[in-house]
């Protein structure tokens, strides 16, 4: 069974965690907002450090590949790359939508859904979400989703639908529909990757580390403060 150092970046949540033979054996989280620049490195380093000291050679990198934050996936994706460049061991992708799920699988709180349906928080009222069964099976491929009252009304007909992650919370006001149930402190974490990430290292699916790139789903677009444009506008009035 392989030692893999897990990088999770996905969202404000920074997290790093090792595992061996499908157990975590060291686990480091910050929930203290986007402060993985200062964070991540620390945690790998740490990790890397753990496996030494218990004579583990470290046979790949797993990394949350997205969608999510623009920023904290660059962060973690390039981060993993590097390591994995110096170390020459591989590395895995995992959409964050599957370590969503891993999280609420592994805490056997599905209750009686039979559908799993993963949000991550988008712009104003949309969504990054999909939906898989509770063996995992994709039902809706991963897409970007502007959340109104008829929203997933045709999968509400044969299916209770589990709705998690933090693109949910927002969403519990609109989507009313008595089949939809709502799950509350769910988040992508570094620890919950372990499953997925042995799954894909003894498939051999690793990524090309040269030319990988995280899973935005959406060209990030770069917005100016509002006290930015009016600084601006009254400095122009002025000339």
């Amino acid at each position: 069974m392989p030692t893999i150092i897990h990088i999770e970046t996905s969202t404000d949540i920074c997290s790093v965690a090792l595992s061996h033979k499908g157990e975590v054996i060291f686990n480091k989280e910050n929930h203290d907002g986007f402060t993985h620049a200062t964070h991540l490195g620390l945690y790998l380093e740490s990790a890397a450090r753990h496996a030494e000291e218990n004579n583990l050679n470290i046979d790949a990198v797993a990394v949350s590949c997205g969608p999510g934050s623009y920023t904290g996936l660059r962060i973690g994706v390039s981060t993993a790359k590097g390591f994995c460049y110096g170390k020459n061991i591989p590395l895995i992708s995992i959409p964050t939508p599957i370590v969503l799920c891993e999280a609420v699988l592994q805490k056997e709180m599905t209750g009686k859904a039979d559908l799993l349906c993963p949000m991550i928080d988008a712009r104003r009222m949309e969504v990054y979400a999909a939906m898989y069964d509770l063996n995992m099976n994709a039902y809706k491929a991963i897409s970007a989703d502007i959340i109104d009252e008829n929203s997933y009304a045709g999968d509400f007909t044969d299916h209770k639908i589990l709705f998690f992650g933090n693109g949910a919370e927002k969403c519990k006001e609109t989507i009313t529909n008595p089949n939809a149930l709502f799950l509350n402190d769910i988040h992508p974490l570094a620890k919950y990757m372990v499953k997925p990430a042995e799954e894909k290292f003894k498939k051999q699916e690793f990524e090309n580390i040269a030319y990988f790139e995280p899973f935005y789903l959406k060209e990030f677009v770069a917005t100016t403060a509002k006290n930015k444009v009016l600084g601006d506008l009254q400095q122009n009035s002025g000339k």
